[in-house]
């Protein structure tokens, strides 16, 4: 291939899966390809901040960035209590309600996106997503899966159930599976059979998204991976060892009360909905000796009083400021958990939603972060927790280890890499 591959990245609305294309992409472009991005509305500008060329899909009716925002702003405070409710309990409330909502986000952007695939005519697709959109599969080119939630996304016999925080060989796995295909079993046959108006083959119960023919890479370091009682097939399936970008070094700001180790917290977009949670984790970092930098999202304005130990942001470039850190606490998303595998930081994960449940497990089983419950701490067990992780000479000493591993390896440069080489096996076949 002798001019530069067009490849087409296209993320779902969620800045976890944007910004891990944003560390492949500028892999890409430093390997000769012209990556571009495919933006839902609500992500303008997000991948043109990283010198990257966008093309948007149209705004609808209901479909402007303002309206999304609203919308997911008003499920997600209609859910919220759900977020409290153990992995099985939230099938019913929250996994099968969520599926709808993204069946239908799908199903909405179909003619947008094949119009806009036609006239990008890319040479290969990314799609970091839990689904497939049609106008991918029909796009006439290669595409390419990026698993960036857990690897329990790729059912196993012997991995844990997608989405169910069990650990292999549990004995609710069973129990887990059948409540799961009850909570999905109508808008997985909706799904179904939109797919088949456009050409493309049913899936099997609870599954949304197919591996693809071409390459499928999966962010899941060695020290987290599960023994597969079926291996991958190792040349569509590939390992990353995490997919972190590069970002400029962020100076810390200063606290009032400079000292001790630096703690980063970070729930993503939806978990900085719950003001009430943070503000009741404020109250404990203020008696710990230690400084916290604590991402509240858009909802800053909502904290009147803040101890002098922590900093408050609506933003901050995650990667840069947890090689800073000794300790991360986080929702279990695998950005995050990644990140802080990458660069040796232990990991508290709270899990409230999705594949947080089965990184918070696997952090524990693994041994590289501990679990705690969303809604079961007392001020007392919070700052316990911090306390004996800020202190583990052990788990420091692992991750040390494993960080030196992931780095050895970037997974953004070995994904540029396989992206690069299957686009030239699609070619010569």
């Amino acid at each position: 291939m002798t001019r530069r591959p067009e490849i087409a990245l296209f993320p779902e609305a969620s800045f976890g899966a944007a910004l891990n294309c944003v560390g492949i992409a500028q892999e890409l472009q430093r390997q000769g390809a012209n990556p571009v991005f495919i933006c839902h509305a609500g992500f303008t500008g997000v991948f043109a901040e990283y010198g990257f060329k966008e093309y948007h899909l149209p705004e609808h009716p209901g479909s402007s960035a303002e309206s999304i925002e609203d919308y997911w702003q008003d499920f997600i405070n209609t859910h919220l209590p759900h977020f409290d409710l153990d992995p099985l309990a939230q099938l019913p409330t929250y996994v099968g309600p969520t599926w709808k909502a993204i069946v239908e986000t799908v199903i909405a952007a179909e003619d947008d996106l094949a119009r806009l695939l036609a006239q990008i005519r890319p040479d290969a697709i990314v799609l970091d997503n839990v689904i497939m959109f049609p106008a991918i599969a029909n796009a006439g080119c290669p595409w390419i899966r990026i698993v960036s939630c857990a690897e329990t996304e790729i059912p196993d016999p012997a991995v844990p159930p997608y989405l169910s925080g069990l650990a292999p060989g549990d004995a609710g796995t069973d129990a887990f599976v059948k409540a799961y295909a009850d909570a999905t079993r109508d808008v997985h046959r909706h799904y179904n059979a939109f797919r088949k108006r456009c050409g493309l083959p049913g899936l099997p119960s609870g599954l949304f998204l197919e591996p693809s023919s071409s390459l499928n890479l999966l962010l899941a370091p060695e020290a987290v991976r599960y023994d597969r009682a079926q291996p991958l097939d190792g040349e569509r399936f590939i390992y990353l060892e995490g997919c972190v970008r590069r970002e400029n070094h962020y100076e810390l700001p200063r606290f009032a009360v400079d000292s001790g180790p630096l703690v980063y917290v970070g729930f993503g977009s939806l978990g900085a909905v719950d003001t009430v949670l943070i503000k009741r984790m404020l109250a404990v970092f203020q008696t710990i000796p230690a400084r916290f930098l604590v991402n509240v999202g858009g909802l800053i304005e909502a904290y009147e009083s803040v101890p002098d130990n922590v900093h408050l942001g609506s933003w901050f470039p995650q990667p840069s400021v947890i090689e800073q850190a000794a300790l991360v606490i986080h929702h279990g998303g695998n950005n995050s958990f990644c990140e802080a595998l990458y660069h040796g930081v232990p990991s508290l994960v709270m899990p409230y939603c999705w594949d947080g449940h089965d990184n918070a497990q696997r952090a524990e089983d693994s041994g590289v972060g501990r679990r705690i419950d969303r809604a079961g701490w007392s001020a007392e067990s919070l700052r316990a927790e911090i306390l004996a992780m800020l202190g583990d000479v052990a788990m420091r000493r692992r991750l040390r280890g494993i960080s030196d591993n992931m780095q050895s390896i970037p997974g953004t440069t070995r994904a540029a890499k396989t992206i690069l080489a299957a686009l030239r096996r699609d070619e010569v076949r």
